[in-house]
């Protein structure tokens, strides 16, 4: 509840007319003013807190946007750990609930991994063969979650996000596509999608309302290259071989937008997905396609400066 995703997906949550209690948990605090939901600051490594907290409010269905992606708000080793440690704790406490209904728990396309001769466009029905430190992350969150659900007899949602990007949201990606400087592969220049924040959410809202029991993917429309994305922005295209790549990273860690392994497979072998099926099943159109999601990126301000006020004598 305390990120940008959870913030707003607890947010859009409280105007659901079916929403009648609502309490959240997170490390942080929620980033959105909330009007009736109940926040309790936990960090996801006190297990015998959250699974108090969790059987004593008995919920009917859990909403798990608990994900650190790497290099996102923590480095990646803390990433997986915190990741981990909120998925046992948070999961396992809800299997003892005795109302519980539905689960519906945040994944990532990167579970479908780019490997050799992979689908370029995997749909729901593809193998999951994740290649990234992120994909294995969200894999192990579906793994965990299906164990539940089937040991005790609940539907469990998933909702594979492609990167998300919005206002606020810290994405490795973003960060990078918006530096002033942006690097890209020459040898390839594959296309991408991502996710717009409020879409994203307005899925998670849709998927418990339905007690969602399947994988969707959840894309924005269309894709984007690097060079493409990096024009857009009026940024400074620098292409790079192969061995240039260590230095990059190096000066992109160096200037506060570090590149994590899943997203330098998304600039060297691409990243989409077939987000068909969930526009079916969730009824819910993407409000922004992928080139427009991009163009918001760039047109948010990267300082946002306030006049003096004058003085008064």
């Amino acid at each position: 509840m305390g990120g940008e995703l959870g913030s707003r997906v607890t947010s859009l949550l409280e105007e659901e007319p079916w929403v009648g209690s609502l309490e959240g948990i997170d490390a942080d605090p929620p980033r959105r003013r909330l009007h009736r939901a109940v926040f309790h600051r936990i960090v996801p490594g006190q297990h015998d807190r959250i699974v108090e907290v969790v059987k004593k409010f008995n919920p009917h269905v859990v909403v798990h946007v608990a994900v650190w992606e790497p290099h996102s708000r923590a480095a990646p080793g803390v990433a997986r750990d915190l990741t981990d440690d909120a998925a046992t704790s948070i999961l396992g406490a809800a299997a003892e609930c005795r109302a519980l209904e539905s689960i519906v728990i945040r994944s990532g396309i990167e579970i479908y991994g780019r490997a050799r001769n992979s689908a370029t466009r995997p749909d729901e029905d593809t193998a999951i063969n994740p290649t990234t430190q992120y994909g294995r992350m969200v894999a192990g969150i579906e793994s965990t979650a299906r164990r539940i659900g089937d040991r005790i007899g609940v539907t469990v949602g998933t909702l594979r996000l492609g990167t998300v990007v919005g206002a606020h949201v810290p994405s490795p990606l973003g960060r990078l596509l918006r530096m002033p400087a942006v690097p890209y592969s020459a040898l390839a220049d594959p296309p991408f999608t991502v996710s717009l924040d409020h879409d994203a959410a307005n899925s998670f809202v849709a998927a418990a309302r339905l007690r969602l029991d399947q994988p969707l993917n959840i894309v924005a429309p269309g894709a984007i290259t690097a060079l493409q994305a990096i024009r857009r922005g009026r940024r400074l295209p620098i292409p790079l071989f192969g061995p240039e790549w260590a230095i990059a990273k190096t000066v992109a860690y160096l200037m506060g937008a570090p590149i994590p392994d899943h997203v330098i497979e998304v600039l060297h072998r691409g990243r989409l997905a077939d987000g068909a099926r969930a526009r079916e099943v969730l009824e819910l159109a993407p409000t922004a396609t992928t080139a427009e999601v991009i163009d918001q990126l760039y047109s948010w301000p990267s300082v946002v400066r306030t006049p003096a006020r004058a003085a008064v004598a």
